[in-house]
């Protein structure tokens, strides 16, 4: 069956038709054409497919499209403002915290839920809030160097 919807996505209203079947990560991806919320395992363990749902990090694999209208969505397209990168974007640019980069926009975002919940956060409340964000490549160090830069630059010194 198919429904219309309408939410907000990156600060933008979009009406969309999907089915009632339809993840969060489908309408994204396949119906809006933002594809930096990427599908690893299609069931939420392991993060690449995170953006933030009225500020929570959320597995876009896990909920449905018809669960979107009402709610605010960030993507990781939405994060920059323009050709400026977000403070965490740039941080994990300038630390070498991405090599593949596949599991890079759901970290991202998940390291922007932490930030704007707790502007200074230890080594374990960073390695909490990217618990859920499996990344093969980087060991999570450079990661979570790079988180700490970001919240010195965005003001939790």
């Amino acid at each position: 069956m198919k429904m219309l919807i309408t939410c907000t996505v990156n600060g933008e209203e979009r009406t969309q038709l999907v089915d009632t079947r339809d993840t969060l990560l489908e309408l994204l991806r396949d119906r809006l054409g933002l594809t930096g919320a990427k599908e690893g395992c299609g069931n939420g363990n392991c993060g690449t497919c995170t953006v933030l749902v009225d500020g929570a990090a959320v597995c876009s694999c896990l909920m449905l499209a018809r669960e979107a209208p009402g709610h605010d969505i960030l993507t990781i397209e939405g994060l920059a403002n323009g050709e400026v990168l977000h403070a965490i974007q740039q941080a994990i640019v300038e630390t070498g915290g991405t090599q593949c980069g596949f599991c890079t926009p759901g970290i991202v975002l998940s390291a922007k839920a932490l930030l704007d919940a707790n502007a200074l956060p230890t080594d374990a409340q960073i390695r909490h809030a990217i618990a859920g964000n499996l990344c093969r490549c980087t060991g999570y160090g450079k990661i979570v160097e790079a988180i700490h830069s970001a919240a010195a630059t965005l003001g939790g010194r």
